[in-house]
């Protein structure tokens, strides 16, 4: 598989990661995660991304990576562990990687990223903005100097919160997600441009929209026509006409899409299986999309460029609501990774 480097860390990591959030009993526990990793060794995936907050990610991965031989990159987070969760403490961070080293088995991890430090509401990180200020940053200093650590890192889901603390140029590693994709394109906008200026690795998540890109050719539900906007429904309707006509699965369009944009290090896949697995190595081995297909999904794109406000941050495509909370789709669906887990298809 190709490789590109990620950004001022040098390393060199596959074009496509594992996602940690599958390697977990969210999908089919240690057996199916020690497969998994093993195959994708073999296909020359050398990556992985896990979190404390991805249910038992880490024991369980930590379990199924034991006695395997292939070099990994591991890319770990701080953020809701231990609970209550106190992004303001120093020990209860700390705490929470040695037991994420534990875990994993490892002495050390790659790299270290703070989890949703974009989302003050959730966890509020920083004691000050300007200047950028807040107990986690000399920490993850100290584990660097400490050898515990490698490389540090961002993993949010907003545009211009995201903008602003890529552009403080304390982080090696930005991990996107939510927010590119073959229709949502908002974090072209400033996100990924102020990475690459600063010659950070790039990490993009949620290439499949969480799962709406893969199920949305399946139909709408007559919840789906409640909640979306009129435009969000055209839009997808003309990404399905444009996937037919290219004769193109939604999971080989969404990859060979993002595999087009060389700013774009490596792309963490949340697979349940090794069949998921494998199709998607086998839709990146095919590289970028032919430029006919790029430039109309590109238009397609553009024809909802910026999200409509009541659109839920997961889309819950073909899901039936009833009763008075399908007035309020984003109160219905839990946003959070455990309700990912429910979907059926890799992510």
């Amino acid at each position: 598989m190709e490789t590109r480097t990620l950004g001022r860390t040098g390393l060199d990591i596959s074009l496509l990661s594992i996602g940690g959030l599958y390697t977990s009993s969210l999908a089919y526990g240690v057996s199916e995660t020690k497969r998994i990793m093993h195959r994708a060794t073999e296909l020359g995936i050398n990556a992985v991304d896990t979190a404390p907050a991805y249910a038992d990610s880490e024991a369980t991965l930590g379990k199924a990576i034991d006695g395997l031989s292939a070099p990994l990159i591991i890319t770990t987070k701080l953020g809701g562990r231990p609970t209550p969760f106190d992004p303001q403490s120093v020990a209860g961070l700390r705490q929470s990687l040695e037991e994420s080293l534990q875990l994993l088995g490892r002495e050390s991890v790659d790299i270290l990223m703070i989890h949703e430090p974009d989302r003050p509401q959730q966890y509020a990180w920083w004691t000050s903005y300007d200047p950028l200020e807040g107990p986690v940053l000399e920490l993850m200093e100290s584990l660097k100097r400490e050898g515990k650590v490698r490389y540090t890192g961002l993993a949010g889901t907003t545009v211009s919160e995201m903008t602003y603390l890529v552009n403080q140029d304390k982080f090696d590693v930005v991990l996107t997600a939510f927010n590119y994709n073959a229709l949502f394109r908002e974090a072209a906008s400033t996100v990924i441009p102020a990475a690459t200026s600063l010659n950070m690795g790039v990490v993009l998540g949620s290439v499949f929209g969480q799962g709406f890109l893969t199920r949305c050719p399946q139909g709408l539900t007559e919840s789906d026509k409640v909640w979306l906007a009129e435009a969000r429904r055209q839009q997808l309707a003309a990404y399905v006409k444009l996937l037919d006509e290219a004769g193109m699965s939604a999971v080989e369009l969404c990859l060979r899409f993002a595999v087009s944009d060389s700013r774009i290090h490596t792309i963490p896949i949340g697979c349940k299986t090794i069949d998921q697995l494998e199709a998607c190595v086998a839709a990146v081995n095919q590289g970028p999309l032919p430029e006919d297909i790029r430039a109309r999904l590109d238009e397609i794109a553009e024809m909802v460029p910026y999200r409509p406000f009541e659109e839920p941050m997961i889309l819950p495509l073909g899901k039936s609501y009833t009763g008075p909370g399908i007035a309020n789709m984003g109160a219905a669906v839990q946003v959070g990774k455990v309700a990912a887990a429910k979907l059926s298809r890799p992510i």
